[in-house]
């Protein structure tokens, strides 16, 4: 099967609209049981699969996520580009609730997750270059793609994969902006490393759900605004991917 891009949808994106002729694969893995089912169809004449990271019905938190699976899924049925939509909290001044980002960098604070597919008996042990986290040139056709279509993103800066399912402390957050996170999320990692170890292509589309904690003055931040947001960014998905696959 030839799969012309894959799209891994996070929080707010559960299935993927306007897939014609669509069909659900049920992948076997070597590493277990993927979130759920891939959804291969045709989206303006191409193929495009999708999978829901967190399941379709929201039943996976970030830390027990199987990543290997998702991603090993998604290569076994012909998948060569990847774009990742990550529901993010935004650090930077520029990244505020309804933004659409393209990071470039990441800082992996996550804790006992399977972050290789080396974490196996009998499997080489590969050293990968992972300097640049994302493919330079998929995530600067996602950039293009976005101003194609008329939508504002902002290109570049660091997510901050963090462990979740809670949200993060003020001190956390204060932390993760003196090490250089612009962005934080807590399912950027080990997705964006177990692609590159299959030779992947993979870039990350963060849709920017809320402020961080104490990056503006509120008492507590409200998951009635998370989704609100969340589902404004999340519109734009479509028109964005439109322009990728017809690039």
């Amino acid at each position: 099967m030839s799969i012309d891009l894959a799209v891994i949808g996070g929080s707010g994106l559960y299935q993927f609209p306007d897939l014609g002729n669509a069909s659900r694969h049920a992948v076997d893995t070597p590493y277990g049981k993927a979130s759920g089912d891939i959804v291969v169809g045709e989206f303006r004449g191409k193929r495009l699969a999708f999978l829901a990271r967190h399941g379709e019905g929201h039943s996976l938190p970030p830390h027990r996520v199987n990543y290997r699976a998702n991603v090993w899924a998604l290569k076994s049925i012909g998948a060569g580009r990847v774009i990742g939509v990550n529901a993010v909290g935004g650090i930077r001044d520029d990244m505020g609730p309804r933004a659409v980002v393209v990071p470039d960098q990441l800082i992996d604070y996550t804790h006992g997750r399977l972050t290789s597919f080396c974490d196996v008996e009998g499997a080489e042990v590969r050293h990968i270059d992972f300097s640049d986290p994302y493919t330079p040139s998929l995530r600067k056709a996602l950039v293009a793609a976005a101003a194609a279509a008329g939508i504002d993103v902002v290109d570049g800066g660091c997510y901050g994969a963090t462990q979740g399912p809670r949200l993060e402390t003020r001190a956390e957050i204060a932390r993760m902006r003196r090490d250089g996170c612009d962005l934080v999320g807590m399912t950027g990692m080990p997705e964006a490393v177990l692609a590159r170890e299959l030779g992947l292509e993979y870039a990350c589309l963060a849709l920017v759900a809320n402020w961080a904690a104490g990056v503006v003055d509120e008492d507590e931040i409200s998951i009635e605004e998370i989704f609100a947001h969340l589902a404004a960014a999340t519109a734009a998905v479509p028109a964005i991917l439109a322009g990728l696959v017809d690039s």
